[in-house]
């Protein structure tokens, strides 16, 4: 058999290994964020970019934490039918992956370092808590992912303290809309994580892996995904009938096309197939962030 290594070179095995079809649902919830802050008036680029920067390095670490430390648990094995581990692969081994992860954490501190100049100590402790959270997800005593809090956590993340996160370290403080729209956000990115633990079921069932699929089984799981999308799909509308907003906050229910192929095929699909539903997840949750904040800024505009 042809080593693996031998095909690909070390900036290929290194893409493989951070992931980027993963970075629209770190994106998703900046660019929110910052269409919030300027539809406000409280817009400032040098923050915006460096929140965004940070929350990129903040996920490819993530994915580098997953990749070395499901390895070293023993649960990414040849049944694997998610995308290439470059550690299990044997394409790198644990201590250069430990070594890029702590290398991207590094940088996203750096970023934090002006980040919590313009935001001060509060952007400190979500920093801290981010990087803490992103090594914990797979590794550590108590692994998040392994015992079903990883929506929860993602959710967390990825709505509240990435949308409100951005809007603060822009404004100096936190407006009524960013703790609305982030949890939308927060939704549509746990929506991702629902597809990829229901890809992974059997193989996280045997290996010991209690995410929440696991526990809700596959029809549990299905209808937890109906629901964050739905979640998600609401609070447009309920901004728009609170009378505090016009028709253009309902601009992200253009989205809604996109969604009954995704459930079809999280209804019918099961392992490898489900990674295109993955990435149609992933493909909604930006979708819908991008219009979100379009229609935010035409409301602001009162532009009819």
């Amino acid at each position: 058999m042809t080593n693996p290594e031998e095909k690909l070179s070390t900036l290929e095995i290194w893409m493989l290994a951070i992931r980027p079809k993963t970075l629209p649902a770190a994106t998703g919830p900046v660019l929110v964020g910052t269409a919030l802050a300027a539809g406000d008036h409280v817009y400032r680029l040098g923050p915006a970019l460096a929140a965004l920067l940070a929350a990129l390095l903040l996920q490819i670490g993530s994915n580098l934490a997953n990749d070395v430390f499901d390895f070293k648990k023993g649960m990414d094995t040849k049944e694997r039918t998610g995308p290439l581990r470059v550690t299990q692969a044997g394409l790198l081994t644990p201590r250069q992956v430990l070594a890029g992860m702590w290398t991207v954490f590094t940088l996203a501190f750096f970023i934090g370092i002006y980040l919590i100049w313009m935001g001060g100590w509060p952007i400190l402790v979500v920093g801290v808590l981010s990087i803490i959270t992103a090594i914990a997800y797979t590794g550590g005593p108590f692994p998040l992912g392994y015992h079903g809090l990883g929506e929860v956590f993602v959710f967390i993340f990825f709505g509240p303290v990435a949308v409100c996160g951005t809007y603060y370290v822009q404004a100096g403080f936190i407006g009524a809309s960013a703790w609305w729209a982030s949890i939308p956000m927060g939704f549509l990115v746990s929506a991702i994580l629902v597809v990829n633990n229901l890809r992974d079921l059997e193989t996280d069932k045997k290996g010991g892996k209690r995410t929440l699929a696991v526990r809700l089984g596959p029809a549990g799981t299905r209808w937890e995904y109906s629901f964050f999308l739905t979640a998600a799909l609401t609070v447009p509308l309920i901004m728009w009938l609170s009378g505090g907003h016009s028709a253009w906050i309902l601009l992200p229910w253009i989205s809604l096309f996109l969604i009954p192929p995704l459930v079809r095929d999280l209804q019918t699909k099961k392992g490898v197939p489900l990674n295109n539903t993955l990435a149609g997840t992933a493909r909604l949750s930006l979708v819908f962030g991008v219009l979100f904040s379009i229609g935010y800024l035409l409301d602001k505009m009162k532009y009819f």
